[in-house]
């Protein structure tokens, strides 16, 4: 399993990216969570198959139609410890 740690930063918060985030780490059959950060970026972690993780990190060099991505922080991380994608609130 590949796991990366994901710091979206830009014109993220108030456009609906952490939902975009989980939607399309469900469809793509991702693990993780995604949450909000204190300093207006957005943060998540995301698991899975290595295709998986690589297109939701190219995904999100976009993120959804009204955000505007500045820049990506990727490392690698490790797992989470449940199978599903969740959203946490802002931490």
């Amino acid at each position: 399993m590949n796991c990366k740690r994901l710091v979206i930063s830009g014109r993220v918060q108030g456009v609906g990216f952490r939902d975009w985030i989980a939607m399309k780490a469900t469809e793509l059959g991702l693990a993780g969570w995604v949450r909000n950060r204190i300093d207006g970026s957005v943060e998540a972690l995301i698991a899975g198959d290595i295709a998986a993780v690589e297109e939701m990190s190219r995904l999100c060099r976009r993120g959804p139609r009204m955000a505007t991505v500045v820049s990506i922080e990727e490392d690698l991380a490790d797992p989470p410890d449940h199978f599903d994608f969740r959203r946490y609130p802002t931490g």
